[in-house]
């Protein structure tokens, strides 16, 4: 058997509205234009299916989820088997009365599910109450086994951890997903927009480099208004990097649109050789990393 060396890659930026099944509807588009345009896996936003509902804390909002085996998940299924094409959907999960988690599946090319991940840094900002929906994550870091290799998913607030894309890495992702739903409160845009969106790309940039491989991140696009009158400008932005950090194809920050990047596992391989940062990782020094803060003893 041939090893797999070039992969295409779509990511769809996408907007939202406040209707599901049109999102869906929208999405299933979406996917199905990206496998005829050769894509091998394609990688839809965080929490694709509805607008951005936790601007707000609101128990009706949990209506919004499905479970692990819904006809959700299946209707993707049917299309990545068609098309031949692994998918990864990010999706709001019920996992039982009470829990619910905002996770994403991995569905491989043969329709069959490659696996879960549930997200594991959970934010509670203003805008983004998350906390108030979503439990963290309990399966861990890992890759998942597709036909066309491992892939790695992380999702929106994971990105901001080194230790969440290492723990990835280390157990053989090749590319690193990160479904998104970032953006702007209008009053902060002015001042600190620009540099919010500088360090959201750099921070995943430097996981490309430090891990030595791909990382593709996917955002929303448009302006959701809350019950209060404000809002985010979700700032669009998806962008794929190679593992030295160099920017592939990046979209704009307020359309809809479909990229691509053809990854090439062999330069990866390269990029390893020669930034060997795996091999001269001092992991008998770290020990101290399972701590919250290394407090000083006192005198």
């Amino acid at each position: 058997m041939n090893r797999i060396t070039d992969i295409k890659i779509a990511l769809v930026q996408m907007s939202m509205s406040t209707n599901k099944e049109e999102n869906i509807k929208s999405a299933l588009s979406k996917v199905e234009n990206a496998c005829s345009n050769g894509a091998n896996v394609v990688c839809l936003p965080e929490l694709f299916a509805s607008q951005y509902f936790c601007q707000t804390e609101d128990v009706q909002n949990f209506n919004l989820a499905e479970s692990y085996n819904s006809n959700f998940i299946d209707s993707f299924s049917l299309l990545a088997k068609k098309c031949k094409t692994v998918v990864i959907i990010p999706f709001f999960e019920k996992r039982a009365s009470g829990i619910y988690h905002n996770s994403a599946v991995v569905i491989d090319s043969d329709g069959k599910i490659s696996g879960l991940y549930r997200k594991m840094h959970i934010p509670d900002d203003p805008g983004y109450y998350e906390k108030f929906y979503f439990t963290p994550g309990d399966l861990g870091y890992k890759s998942f086994n597709t036909s066309v290799g491992q892939l790695g998913v992380l999702i929106c607030w994971d990105q901001w951890f080194p230790e969440a894309a290492r723990l990835v890495s280390l157990s053989g992702a090749n590319i690193i997903f990160y479904p998104t739903a970032i953006g702007w409160h209008p009053d902060e845009k002015e001042e600190y927009g620009e540099n919010q969106l500088d360090s959201w790309k750099t921070v995943q940039r430097s996981h490309a480099i430090s891990n030595g491989l791909y990382v593709a991140s996917v955002n929303r696009v448009g302006f959701e208004e809350n019950d209060n009158g404000s809002g985010i400008e979700f700032w669009g932005n998806s962008f794929i990097c190679g593992p030295q950090g160099s920017v592939i194809y990046e979209a704009s920050r307020t359309k809809e649109e479909i990229i691509y990047a053809d990854i090439d596992l062999d330069l990866l391989e390269n990029t390893r050789r020669n930034w060997p940062f795996l091999r001269d990782r001092r992991i008998d020094s770290y020990t101290d990393l399972d701590k919250r803060f290394v407090d000083k003893k006192p005198k």
